[in-house]
């Protein structure tokens, strides 16, 4: 087997910290073992290395990669960051940032930012998807008939600002119809 580089340190953030057991761990590990350290699976960590995301890993002479544990410890981060759901995009700014010391914490405020704004955005279109799926639930009347106001609902949907599909409630004069309003 040959030398191990030393490509970096880890860096000193808590998101790829050690593990309890990583001072037992002889290192450096094959992808099994990083796989199982850091909990991603061997092929998202050929992905991940395909991507940049890490750097080209070590071979032995018999081709077999090696992880040392400034590897597993960018993978722990990139599965936290990926548990969060950030996309790659970030997450290559992200790791990036990470190992750059002389980093801008705005950068990383930034992108974290970003981030959060997309998820209110996409609570709010989930949230209007919940109450147009009420409304519907309470107008059917689940029953033998074959009138279903969801189903007239998904064959002539109505789009609101946001794209998502809505269904406009009835006004209290028009329960029990399927009344169709624009947005």
């Amino acid at each position: 087997m040959p030398a191990r580089d030393t490509r970096h340190a880890p860096p000193p953030a808590t998101a790829g910290a050690p593990n309890a057991t990583d001072h037992l761990t002889a290192w450096p590990v094959s992808i099994g073992k990083a796989a199982q350290l850091s909990g991603i699976s061997p092929k998202m960590l050929r992905h991940y290395e395909a991507l940049g995301l890490l750097a080209a890993v070590p071979r032995t002479d018999s081709n077999y990669r090696q992880y040392s544990l400034a590897d597993v410890h960018t993978l722990r981060f990139i599965r936290r960051a990926r548990d969060m759901g950030f996309g790659l995009n970030a997450i290559t700014e992200l790791v990036s940032l990470w190992h750059n010391r002389r980093r801008s914490s705005a950068s990383v405020k930034r992108i974290a930012q970003k981030h959060r704004d997309e998820l209110e955005q996409r609570i709010e279109a989930l949230q209007a998807m919940q109450r147009t799926l009420g409304h519907l639930l309470r107008l059917c009347p689940g029953d033998g008939r074959p009138d279903c106001p969801i189903l007239d609902d998904l064959s002539h949907p109505d789009t609101t600002r946001s794209g998502t599909k809505l269904y406009k409630p009835a006004t209290p004069g028009e329960q029990g119809r399927n009344t169709r309003g624009t947005h």
